[in-house]
């Protein structure tokens, strides 16, 4: 039945769907990235790499055509982030591949395994009888490469065993998987395949045990035994060129070299104001001794973060709404994360770092003396309000669509921004709060200087270890932990240096918009926080209301 004229007339004529929003695409390009990485989610596949390549290269042609036409300001820096991060993920997928290649002659049996992962990534059938000559025929392979390793045929750098190691595990892990998506569902898979699995799987696990033992030097009963992989000069100039700083390595080390330099004098001074003549470390130990009886340290958290409420509120320095203040929380993190979290963090919920009754006396004083009152004066605030819990509160309400491109200088350069300003504005209450804030402000110039030397290839973590310990003045199985974080706990080789750096970055804009461009404090602050996560850079050409394209195509060129 025909519906009546007047009916028809009531329904909007059909249209093209409107043209993506800058937002739009950003999610367009983070979930299609997403769902090739959950598909070709294991090492070593040439098919995976190749298809990541090309997703990348597909978004450098779309945006080669330029932002919208009818989009605001805003949007033409979302483009300009947007290809920003394309070519950065472009780079280190090319990056990562050849770090897997400098592996594969330790892994020369492998292919074949990965073959069937690619096989099931395709949605292939797969016939259980060639299967299991497969998973036969890597064991024989894999015992022919373990006999040149013995011989002494076969060789690599520490570095490159661990690295092999960690590879195997993540394909082994991987190939599990497969196999039980197999075992119990196609009849004869169990039958050809169960007995040369489980062989090869107990094969991978010795192997994997001996690479990190044998070629990396690594004894597993020795949890105080650290191997990073440094990236080299190369990449972490490519990687500062992503993240639009434009110092060399050695620049920046030459700026944390000054920064360092400061603070001890600083410390001096605050040693002879304690009436131990200019010694800072016998200060250190001083202070190190204020701290929470067993059981107290999260009532003194809370003290300390009222603290820096109350101090922010009296001057005007930044919006913090109410939920905002109310709904960060505590709790206590597990000894195993101290291991590499020797300090509290934070964000919405803070997590206290502090001795338990299973942790070894002297463990238990070095943990109660890291985390003394004065140093956590010092940073508390960095965790909590205006650092990073203010700081997420407020990016999953403004422009949330750039948290894609997080970036650490921004991210913990907002933090460490704060422990600069607040000790401008006066904010330590005697000598002892001025070592504890001097003690992180050294602390963070540190970590510019061990971590770019480490990846450069100047220093070993033991050098990286003792640096902390002899010059910053930490307790050594905080400094251990430090190194370790560093060098091992999934951080970017720039996310050390990002702390001061982007600190400092931050403090330069603050010259610029507020001391001589006439900001105040809170419209500053609250406009950065507004901007979300991106590299400063960006945000400097934004707050201060350049075209964003000018930035297209050019090298980093702020020197802050």
């Amino acid at each position: 039945m025909l519906l009546p004229t007047l009916l028809l007339a009531a329904f909007p004529a059909a249209q093209e769907p409107a043209p993506a929003t800058a937002a739009e695409w950003i999610a367009q390009y983070r979930a299609d990235q997403g769902s090739l990485n959950r598909l070709w989610s294991f090492p070593l596949s040439e098919l995976g790499h190749q298809r990541r390549l090309r997703h990348s290269q597909e978004w450098l042609g779309r945006l080669a055509a330029g932002p919208g036409e009818s989009w605001r300001s805003t949007e033409k820096m979302d483009y300009v982030l947007l290809l920003n991060q394309v070519e950065r993920d472009l780079r280190a997928e090319e990056r990562q591949r050849l770090r897997e290649q400098e592996a594969m002659a330790l892994l020369a049996f492998t292919p074949p395994l990965v073959e069937l992962l690619e096989a099931r990534a395709q949605r292939q059938d797969l016939n259980p009888e060639q299967t299991a000559d497969v998973l036969q025929a890597a064991i024989e392979e894999l015992h022919q490469v373990r006999e040149e390793c013995r011989n002494g045929d076969l060789t690599a750098a520490a570095t490159v065993g661990k690295r092999a190691a960690d590879t195997l595990n993540r394909l082994r892990r991987e190939l599990r998987d497969w196999y039980f998506d197999h075992v119990d569902y196609e009849p004869m898979f169990g039958w050809w395949c169960t007995a040369p699995w489980e062989e090869l799987e107990r094969e991978l696990k010795d192997y994997s045990s001996s690479l990190e033992k044998e070629v990396a030097g690594l004894d597993p009963d020795d949890p105080h035994q650290l191997l990073g992989d440094p990236i080299g000069a190369a990449a972490l100039r490519q990687e500062l060129d992503f993240e639009r700083i434009a110092y060399s390595p050695e620049e920046l080390i030459q700026i944390a070299e000054r920064e360092f330099a400061w603070c001890q004098e600083q410390r001096r001074l605050a040693a002879e104001e304690m009436g131990l003549n200019g010694d800072w470390r016998a200060a250190q130990e001083q202070v190190k001794e204020a701290h929470a009886k067993p059981g107290e340290q999260p009532q003194m958290i809370r003290m300390l973060a009222d603290e820096a409420v109350d101090f922010l509120d009296e001057r005007d320095l930044v919006t913090i709404p109410e939920l905002a203040r109310e709904s960060w929380r505590m709790d206590m993190m597990s000894l195993e994360r101290q291991k590499y979290t020797p300090y509290f963090t934070g964000g919405e919920v803070i997590s206290i770092s502090y001795p338990a009754e299973a942790m070894a006396h002297d463990d238990k004083k070095m943990s109660m003396r890291g985390n003394n009152l004065h140093y956590s004066r010092a940073t508390v605030h960095h965790e909590l309000i205006p650092g990073h819990h203010l700081q997420g509160y407020m990016s999953q309400r403004w422009a949330p669509h750039r948290r894609a491109f997080y970036t650490p200088f921004l991210v913990e350069g907002w933090a460490l921004y704060w422990e600069f300003r607040l000790w401008d504005l006066g904010f330590a209450q005697s000598a002892e709060d001025r070592i504890g804030m001097l003690f992180w402000r050294s602390h963070r110039a540190a970590r510019i200087i061990f971590s770019l030397r480490f990846h450069l290839g100047e220093w070993s973590p033991e050098e990286c270890i003792d640096f902390l310990v002899e010059e910053v003045g930490h307790e050594r199985n905080n400094a251990t932990a430090e190194v370790r974080r560093s060098i091992q706990g999934g951080y970017g080789p720039l996310y050390q240096c990002a702390y001061m750096l982007g600190g400092l970055q931050l403090s330069a804009l603050h010259e610029e918009l507020v001391t001589q461009g006439g900001w105040s404090e809170r419209t500053f602050h609250d406009r950065v926080l507004h901007a979300g996560p991106i590299p400063i850079e960006y945000l400097r050409q934004e707050l201060r209301g350049d075209p964003a394209l000018d930035l297209v195509g050019k090298a980093p060129a702020w020197r802050f």
